[in-house]
């Protein structure tokens, strides 16, 4: 793929996905683990950062620091995901197999921004 395209789509998928923080907090707040505290001000701070992240990775100087934090987010939130797996609340109704594909989903988006950092 084009690396011009295909980092403007993955512009666009955190941008987009951050913007849903502010859209669906509550859906967001209920996938939150009961671990961490203030889930409001999590979503909205990673709400937050996804936004920030997309636009970085359009920003040439900004590119590659937004990678990495890109992969280093998606560690952070490997955490939700398994939640989501052991918690039938968080889990949204969501089928269990579609639970199960998400984590190595994350991964292939960890490593599809790997592809990117110059």
């Amino acid at each position: 793929m084009n690396e011009s395209i295909g980092i403007y789509i993955m512009s666009a998928i955190y941008i987009i996905a951050g913007i849903l923080h502010f859209i669906k907090t509550k859906m967001y707040i209920i996938i939150m683990p009961e671990y961490f505290s203030n889930h409001k001000n999590l979503v909205i701070l990673s709400g937050i950062a996804e936004i920030i992240l997309g636009i970085g990775l359009c920003i040439p100087s900004l590119k590659s620091i937004s990678l990495y934090c890109i992969i280093a987010m998606l560690i952070v939130f490997l955490t939700v995901h398994f939640y989501m797996l052991n918690n039938k609340k968080a889990s949204l109704g969501i089928p269990k197999w579609i639970l199960v594909l998400r984590i190595p989903l994350q991964f292939a988006l960890m490593y599809w921004a790997w592809l990117y950092i110059d």
